[in-house]
C-alpha cells in the first residue's frame, strides 16, 4: 500500500515516522530548495529591470524616467521580500543578506542631507561622508581614491565602513535613497521628494550629478551580481541546497522552521514592527525614503506562507508547489496545521488592513505615529497576529520533532523596559 502526496510516492512508513524520517523531509527540503531558486530568480529578474529604468533615467533625466524607476524598485521589492523567509536558517543566505538589505541607513555616508541631519555622531565616524561630493577622502587616517564611484568602492571601501552596521552603501536601501532621497515629513504625509534634476548633468540639482549618477548605476549592477550568486547558491550544485540536502531530515525541517519563526517573531514583530510602535520612531520604518513598508512587511508574511505551503506564484503568473511542511503536519496532527494555516491567513489580513490604510492616504510612519490610536491599533493587531503565529510554528517544531531550532527574540517583545534605556 503507498500513500500519495502532491504527486510524490512513499511507502512503508507509518505517519507517527513521516516527520522524523529522511526520506519524506527529502522531498520537502528539495521543494523548498526550488521555491527559494525561483524567488530569487524572480528578485534577480525584477533587479534587471529596474537597471532598464535606471539607465533611461540616467540616459535622458525627465520626471517620468524618475518615477519610472521607483516604480520598478517599487517592483523588485515583491520577489526579493519573500525571500527573507530563507533567512536565519540557512547560513549562506544569512552572511549575504546584508549586502542587499541592509537597513537602517545613514544616508549621509552616501550623499548630501538636509541641515537637520547634522554632520556628525558619537556612533558613526561616517556619519556625514557624503562619498557623491568628496572623491578624495580620509578613512582610517589614511587618503582614499574615490574619483571614480565604481562596485568595488561601494562593496570593498564604503559599505559597513569602520564595521559600523549603519553605514550601509550598497542594496536596496541605498537605491532606494538615491530615487527617493530623505523623507523629511516626519510622520506627516509625503515621502521622499528628490528631483530627477538631481541625475541631469546639464541641469544639475544637488550637485556632482554625474557622481550621483555613477553610485546609482554602481549599486544597481552590484544588486544584480549578489541576486545572481544567491540564485547560483540555489540551484541544483548550488551550496546552499548542498548544505540544506546533505542535513539529517529532522535539521533540514528545523533550518526551515527556524527562518520561519525567527522571521515572524523576533526580526518582523521585534525589530521592524514593535520597535518602532514604541519609538513612534518614522527612522524605524523598514523602506523609510518611499514610504513602502506596508508593502515590504506583507510580503515578508506572503513569504512564510510560501514555505509552509510549499507554493510560490512567480511574478509571471507560474507555480512552483510541491510537498510541503504543511503536508507533513497533516500527516502528523491535522488539528495543528488547521490551526497553522488559520494563524498565517489572519496574519495576512492584519498586513492587507495596512494596506489598504496605505492606499488610502496614511504611510507606514504616519500609523506609528503618537497619538494616532487607529493607525498604531492596526500595527500592534500585525503584530499580535506575528507573535501567535509564532506560537502555532513553536508547537509545528514539537510535532515534527525537527532539531536545532534557535527562534530569534527581541528587546521590544521580550524585555521592553530594555529599549528605553
Amino acid at each position: 500500500m503507498k500513500k500519495m502526496l502532491c504527486g510524490l510516492l512513499f511507502s512503508g512508513l507509518s505517519i507517527a515516522a513521516w516527520a522524523a524520517d529522511q526520506p519524506v523531509a527529502a522531498p520537502v527540503v528539495a521543494n523548498y530548495a526550488n521555491i527559494a531558486l525561483a524567488s530569487y530568480e524572480d528578485s534577480l529578474h525584477t533587479a534587471a529591470q529596474l537597471r532598464k529604468a535606471v539607465e533611461s533615467l540616467l540616459g535622458s533625466p525627465s520626471e517620468k524616467a524618475l518615477l519610472d524607476a521607483r516604480e520598478a524598485w517599487l517592483a523588485a521589492r515583491v520577489p526579493y521580500m519573500q525571500t527573507e523567509a530563507f533567512r536565519f536558517g540557512n547560513p549562506l543566505v544569512d552572511e549575504w543578506e546584508g549586502k542587499v538589505n541592509a537597513w537602517p541607513l545613514d544616508e549621509g555616508l552616501i550623499d548630501y542631507v538636509d541641515a537637520s541631519y547634522g554632520t556628525e555622531s558619537d556612533a558613526n565616524a561616517f556619519y556625514a561622508l557624503n562619498i557623491i561630493a568628496n572623491p578624495q577622502v580620509r578613512i582610517g587616517g589614511q587618503s582614499v581614491d574615490a574619483s571614480r564611484i565604481d562596485k568595488h568602492l561601494l562593496a570593498e571601501t564604503l559599505h559597513e565602513l569602520g564595521g559600523n552596521e549603519a553605514n550601509v552603501a550598497t542594496g536596496y536601501h541605498a537605491i532606494e535613497f538615491l530615487l527617493w532621497g530623505q523623507d523629511l515629513n516626519g510622520t506627516g504625509a509625503g515621502a521622499g521628494n528628490r528631483p530627477h534634476t538631481d541625475f541631469d548633468v546639464s541641469h544639475c540639482t544637488g550637485g556632482h550629478c554625474d557622481r550621483r549618477a555613477q553610485y546609482l548605476r554602481a549599486s544597481v549592477e552590484l544588486l544584480i551580481d549578489n541576486l545572481q550568486e544567491m540564485v547560483d547558491n540555489w540551484k541544483a550544485d548550488g551550496a546552499a541546497r548542498k548544505h540544506l540536502e546533505k542535513q539529517a531530515g529532522n535539521q533540514a525541517l528545523g533550518a526551515m522552521l527556524t527562518g520561519l519563526g525567527s522571521l515572524s517573531y523576533g526580526e518582523l514583530a521585534g525589530e521592524r514592527m514593535k520597535l518602532g510602535l514604541m519609538l513612534n520612531d518614522p527612522e524605524e520604518e523598514h523602506d523609510c525614503f518611499s514610504d513602502n513598508t506596508h508593502n515590504s512587511h506583507y510580503y515578508d508574511q506572503i513569504g512564510m506562507r510560501n514555505v509552509y505551503l510549499g507554493r510560490y506564484e512567480r511574478v509571471d503568473g507560474t507555480l512552483v508547489q510541491g510537498p510541503s511542511l504543511a503536508d507533513l503536519v497533516k500527516a502528523t496532527d491535522p488539528g495543528l496545521d488547521t490551526e497553522m494555516r488559520a494563524k498565517l491567513d489572519t496574519t495576512v489580513q492584519a498586513m492587507q488592513a495596512l494596506r489598504e490604510r496605505a492606499r488610502d492616504g496614511e504611510a507606514y510612519d504616519q500609523m506609528i505615529a503618537s497619538g494616532n490610536t487607529a493607525g498604531n491599533a492596526a500595527v500592534q493587531a500585525a503584530i499580535d497576529a506575528l507573535v501567535d503565529q509564532t506560537r502555532s510554528i513553536e508547537r509545528v517544531v514539537a510535532a515534527l520533532k525537527a532539531d536545532d531550532v534557535s527562534i530569534e527574540g527581541s528587546d521590544s517583545l521580550d524585555k521592553p523596559e530594555a529599549v528605553f534605556q
